[in-house]
């Protein structure tokens, strides 16, 4: 008997051992010092957002330039369809991450995953709440939505009635342009309506023609994004009002419409711009350097 049970234990240790999260052998993160064998994932929120497009396309041209491989997903706004992404990145044996977060709670856990194995993890447009972030490659968003807050003021005076249009719930990137936006708003002006509308130009359409009905006497609105903004003026014309829009973002789109006179502004983030820091500060990292924290892309705000 005594001899089956350490057999028996001799076997469940082997299995033990044999047991592991960790991605096959083949898999793990080679030393890229020379960055020429390099592979770098990236995770993006959404490729049904040209800003994000933009975003993906500065990350992929700035790679090739630099001779690393990169492999993009799409997490469709998902968040628990970006931590399976990230988890296969990570089993394809990734040398860094590259993340978009959709929701920054919900990827902290993938975050803490790729911390474990030495993955270091750069996220670009929004943050993590958890895990070691060696870089947060942005605008800065709270900036931005003072911007937004304080062209209105000028334009139409203090206690202006405004509905705001707010992003995904949870991503950084609402909380820090509602923040920015309510530091002046909350004093100098009057924020009859608010509603999220999670970043998409549908739901901005949908969402504006409700808050309109409820709010005839709206006199401005306030988009976290130009996606938003852009539904948010479809509503407006369809009611035959004229109200000035303000959105966040500067898109390809966005920058039409205000050509056309039908968007009033937006605050325009350079999206290539922020996915080539990235790539940069994933190639420094890689090789052992230093990066800062936090990498600024520049803002300014964009009229007819």
């Amino acid at each position: 008997m005594k001899k089956v049970s350490i057999v028996l234990i001799s076997f469940l240790l082997i299995i033990m051992t044999g047991c592991s999260l960790e991605p096959p052998e083949w898999a793990k993160p080679k030393a890229a010092g020379d960055l020429k064998e390099a592979k770098i994932g990236l995770s993006i929120s959404t490729l049904n957002n040209p800003f994000f497009v933009s975003l993906k396309d500065g990350v992929v041209a700035e790679a090739a330039k630099q001779g690393v491989k990169v492999i993009v997903v799409d997490a469709q706004n998902d968040s628990a369809k970006q931590s399976n992404d990230v988890d296969d990145l990570i089993q394809q044996g990734v040398n860094a991450l590259l993340i978009n977060p959709t929701d920054s709670s919900s990827i902290s856990t993938v975050v803490q995953s790729a911390n474990s194995l030495g993955i270091p993890v750069i996220t670009l447009d929004r943050s993590a709440d958890k895990g070691d972030i060696k870089a947060l490659v942005a605008s800065d968003n709270i900036k931005g939505g003072k911007m937004a807050a304080q062209y209105i003021v000028d334009t139409l005076g203090k206690d202006a009635k405004v509905i705001e249009l707010e992003g995904v719930p949870g991503a950084s990137a609402t909380r820090e342009r509602g923040k920015g936006f309510h530091d002046i708003a909350d004093t100098q002006l009057k924020v009859i309506a608010k509603q999220a509308a999670d970043f998409d130009r549908t739901k901005g359409l949908n969402v504006m023609e409700n808050l309109l009905q409820g709010n005839p006497d709206v006199q401005a609105v306030f988009a976290h994004n130009d996606e938003m903004a852009l539904g948010a003026i479809e509503a407006i014309q369809s009611s035959g009002k004229d109200i000035p829009v303000i959105g966040f973002d500067g898109n390809k789109d966005a920058l039409d419409s205000i050509k056309a006179g039908k968007l009033t502004a937006t605050v325009a983030q350079q999206p290539e711009l922020i996915g080539q820091l990235a790539v940069k500060a994933a190639k420094d990292v890689l090789q052992g350097k230093t990066v800062e924290k936090s990498i600024p892309a520049p803002l300014k705000l964009v009229t007819k």
